[in-house]
């Protein structure tokens, strides 16, 4: 029975996925391509911890994905991974997150490996699209 539940969370998931991927993000589905990707990632990376809650994903997604399209400076990575789903690649690019609390959804843009502005699911949760799309830009802008 539970197989059936995982392929119907797969199928119920991979919209929300392809939402980010489909705009350039690139996913990170096991601890292994977390730990390579940071050991060997240079400059920035705005990385979206993505999740299945409606209420601020829905929100998270575009607001990400508009952010980087409409921003002049562009971080040199997309990453994303999703919490809930690929358990072990959150987990483990949460450890990059020192300090902070685990948040999904949520965006970090890291610049050389170390967090430099950080979007918590309550600074997502019940706003306007338009206004965490402007808390991406304006991060991109003074970090990127």
């Amino acid at each position: 029975m539970s197989n059936a539940y995982e392929e119907y969370m797969r199928q119920m998931v991979q919209p929300m996925r392809d939402e980010l991927t489909r705009a350039g993000f690139k996913e990170l589905t096991t601890a292994e391509q977390v730990e390579s990707f940071m050991e060997n990632m240079k400059g920035t990376a705005l990385v979206v911890v993505n999740s299945v809650c409606g209420c601020a994903a829905g929100l998270a997604r575009p607001a990400a994905t508009q952010g980087v399209l409409r921003s002049e400076k562009k971080p040199d990575h997309l990453i994303t991974v999703f919490a809930g789903q690929d358990k072990e690649a959150t987990a483990k690019m949460r450890e990059y997150f020192e300090g902070l609390e685990p948040s999904s959804p949520s965006m970090a843009l890291l610049k050389n490996n170390q967090v430099v502005h950080f979007i918590p699911r309550h600074d997502i949760e019940g706003m306007p699209m338009e206004t965490v799309m402007e808390n991406v830009m304006g991060a991109l802008a003074d970090h990127c």
